[in-house]
């Protein structure tokens, strides 16, 4: 188990980028002009850091050492490949089961989700490296530590997750409230992915393009769309009554 703990000043991280520390969030100093600085950044983009340009105050607020225009946040996990993930779940000979976030961006239905995904035998969850929630503190806190005993796979690309999921025949299936058929209409009992969308917006539209199927939960109710992370544990459960029957 890591903390998640923030390095600062242009040397240590750099030497963080160069060992095997793994970098959750790059701070730096909007429009400071420092080739080492930018040398960082284009390294930590190429390892999927996501990257943010603040004022200087932000970063006065983050550390109170001398910072030179750049913080780095650690991650508090390390995130193993898709790849080598799916590959290990599909040689135990199990019927897998795999969740993959689109830009779920609230850390604490994030951590919520990683809680029941854990509690439900999720196999791995799936999330994009650019614009969901951190793998903070926070989001250690709100998922009673589950975070820790379930792999979390970051891809450059949902879409690329959906096609490498379905080239390794396994079926994706989105969760949204377009679809005509619920999700208790479905056959779970098979390899497959349940794909859950944002907050705002649910499963992106180029993302439902690609799915084999989707599926709704019946809303009896005058509101028309129920939290991500309740209706997570909706789906999930749903695949566990199927496949303890």
């Amino acid at each position: 188990m890591k903390k998640e703990n923030k390095i600062f000043g242009i040397y240590p991280v750099l030497e963080a980028l160069k060992s095997d520390t793994v970098l959750d969030k790059l701070y730096v100093q909007k429009d400071i002009q420092n080739p080492k600085i930018q040398s960082i950044v284009d390294e930590a983009q190429a390892t999927g850091t996501t990257i943010n340009e603040v004022p200087i105050e932000k970063l006065n607020r983050l550390t109170r050492g001398n910072h030179q225009g750049i913080v780095a946040i650690t991650s508090p996990i390390n995130f193993p490949s898709l790849e080598a993930t799916v590959e290990g779940v599909l040689a135990q000979n199990k019927t897998p089961l795999f969740l993959v976030l689109d830009q779920i961006s609230d850390v604490r239905n994030f951590g919520a989700i990683l809680r029941t995904a854990e509690c439900t035998g999720v196999d791995a969850v799936i999330i994009q490296k650019k614009g969901g929630a951190p793998v903070s503190g926070d989001t250690v806190k709100t998922s009673a530590g589950a975070i820790f005993s379930i792999p979390v796979c970051k891809v450059d690309h949902i879409k690329d997750a959906i096609f490498y999921l379905q080239g390794s025949g396994i079926t994706t299936l989105a969760a949204t409230e377009k679809s005509n058929e619920t999700i208790y209409q479905k056959n779970l009992n098979q390899a497959l992915a349940i794909v859950m969308g944002s907050e705002g917006k649910g499963v992106s539209k180029s993302v439902l393009s690609l799915v084999d199927d989707s599926a709704s939960l019946p809303l009896l109710g005058s509101i028309n769309s129920l939290n991500v992370s309740v209706a997570c544990g909706a789906f999930l459960y749903e695949v566990i009554r199927q496949r303890t029957l």
